[in-house]
Parts: C-alpha cells; sequence; structure tokens
C-alpha cells in the first residue's frame, strides 16, 4: 500500500482529522539511518506527526520542526517537515534497542526518557512560533496530544505507530491526529473520547489492508463527515546539497577556515538528515576562505 495523507473534517465544521500511512517513508529513514527497532519506532512515529503537521500548513516556505531532549538512550530525536508533508529526521543513537515492554511492544517511552519537546514552527512571520513541553510519557503520540492541549490550546487525540519486521524493515506504519474545532460541542467530545478507547491499533488497521480513508471514517464513525480532496503522498526527502554545505563552511568564519586548511587541509561534511558525505579539497577550502569575510 503506498504512503498517501488525507484529510476530513465534520460538516458543521466542528471536528477535523489528518490520516497518514507512512510505511514508505518510515523504511527509507530506517535504511538511511540504519536504526534498531526501539529506535525505528520512535523515529517512526515522530516523522508521521512531523508530516501530519506539514499538511495543515499553507506556504511553500512553512515548516515545523520537532525536537525531543530526552535523556533516555536514544538522545535526541528531530523531524523537520514542509507543507507538502516532505520530511527528514533523525535520532541522535540509532543503535538503540532496549527490551520490550511485559505485552511484547516496543518500550519507546524508555527509550525516549523524561526532558522537553520543542515544537518550532516557522509560518513566514518575524519570529517562528516556539512552544515547549515536558515530556509526558517518551512514547511520541501522547507527548504530542499534551503539546497541543497545553501550548496550542487544541483539544487533539493523536495515534501513531510503527511495526517492524524481524529483519528490521517496516511492516506498517502510519497515524492520524483528530481536533475540536471553536464551537464543537461537549456531546461531540465525549463520544469521540469513548470512540478512541475502542479503536483498534493504527498499526493494525493498515496492516489488516485498511486505507487512509477507511480508517478516517472509522474513527470518526457517527458523525458526518466529508473527504476533502487535499491528498499529499508523505515523503522523505532532503534538502541537503552542496552549496548548502559550502554555506555552512563559510559561516565558521575567517580564523576557523585557515587552521582548518592549516592542520588537515581538506574537509568532509556528512548531513545527519540523509547521510550523504561531501569532501572539499585544499582548493576548494581556499575558495571558501576568499569568500569569508
Amino acid at each position: 500500500m503506498s504512503d498517501i495523507l488525507v484529510r476530513g473534517s465534520s460538516t458543521d465544521g466542528s471536528i477535523r482529522i489528518f490520516v497518514a500511512i507512512t510505511t514508505e517513508l518510515v523504511n527509507e529513514a530506517q535504511r538511511i539511518h540504519k536504526t534498531f527497532p526501539t529506535a525505528t519506532a520512535a523515529l517512526g512515529r515522530t516523522l508521521t506527526i512531523s508530516a501530519i503537521m506539514g499538511a495543515g500548513m499553507k506556504n511553500e516556505t512553512d515548516s515545523t520542526t520537532i525536537q525531543f531532549k530526552g535523556d533516555g538512550p536514544l538522545g535526541s530525536i528531530i523531524a523537520v517537515c514542509d507543507n507538502q508533508s516532505r520530511v527528514r529526521g533523525y535520532v541522535v543513537n540509532p543503535g538503540v534497542d532496549i527490551p520490550r515492554k511485559e505485552n511484547g511492544k516496543l518500550d519507546v517511552g524508555t527509550a525516549v526518557g523524561k526532558g522537553y519537546l520543542n515544537v518550532i514552527r516557522d509560518l513566514g512571520l518575524k519570529e517562528p512560533y516556539a512552544g515547549q513541553v515536558p515530556i509526558v510519557t517518551g512514547e511520541i503520540a501522547e507527548d504530542m496530544t499534551y503539546y497541543f492541549a497545553s501550548s496550542e490550546q487544541i483539544p487533539t487525540a493523536i495515534a501513531l505507530g510503527v511495526l517492524v519486521n524481524p529483519d528490521m524493515s517496516v511492516l506498517a506504519s502510519g497515524g492520524f491526529m483528530l481536533q475540536l474545532m471553536p464551537g464543537a460541542s461537549e456531546e461531540a467530545a465525549a463520544a469521540l473520547e469513548d470512540k478512541m478507547k475502542t479503536l483498534p491499533p493504527i498499526t493494525d488497521m493498515i496492516s489488516q489492508g485498511m486505507s487512509a480513508e477507511d480508517i478516517l471514517f472509522t474513527v470518526t464513525e457517527g458523525f458526518d463527515m466529508l473527504m476533502e480532496n487535499k491528498t499529499v503522498t508523505p515523503k522523505y526527502e532532503c534538502k541537503c546539497s552542496k552549496e548548502r554545505m559550502e554555506k555552512a563552511l563559510i559561516s565558521i568564519g575567517r580564523e576557523e577556515l585557515e587552521s582548518l586548511i592549516a592542520e588537515q587541509g581538506s574537509a568532509e561534511l556528512t548531513c545527519q538528515f540523509c547521510d550523504n558525505r561531501y569532501t572539499f579539497n585544499k582548493e576548494a577550502l581556499e575558495e571558501l576562505l576568499a569568500q569569508a569575510k
């Protein structure tokens, strides 16, 4: 089943929902970063909610950055997304895999640990909007739910899941985000809360062959819903380039560049998001030195 992100809203405008299937996207992240299962689940969930948030942005230059800074063995998790749900990200310690919980599920919460969740939205205004909340469980979905409730005051239900195969590849990945808009009744909120308790895990729905549209109408069963025709394909896509790396080297300043040329005679930069390597020989560094202020 190909990756897809769909959205819908209730006919009265009181509910909106985004549903994403991100199996291929998370497989690509696993392949690039060679993550072990617990790290794959943590990064995959973060990339999925990032893609969902990206779908809610209007302008091409808009971006959202999600950063989990926990004290668990995974270290920080970063995901960045644009308004086309093109995401990139990494986890500091991709080789982390800890014992599963008693119910057999991956223990993402322990791997993330306690700390802070930062969400930075750059929407083309003078200053990016930054929100910070404490990490509640480390399971990603609950923490993002808490972020929306406390930082953006939007009642939100989020489900995220990544099912990892024995060979480390991803069998199923996806998620949904349901939000109550101003004017939603208390009855609607209570009915949705009850519904959330009875839903199967999102990865079960995906691995059983349910489409994103099926999931959307299952989650909102009992409400008059319209599916919007704004479907996108979420993708893992890095924006690094030789030009960006050159700018990074120029930005370190003349003194640093001079000592780099004198001591090492060359430089190799690796992109954290896609693992691409960029090599600069002595001549290239000297050219950049001439451009540095």
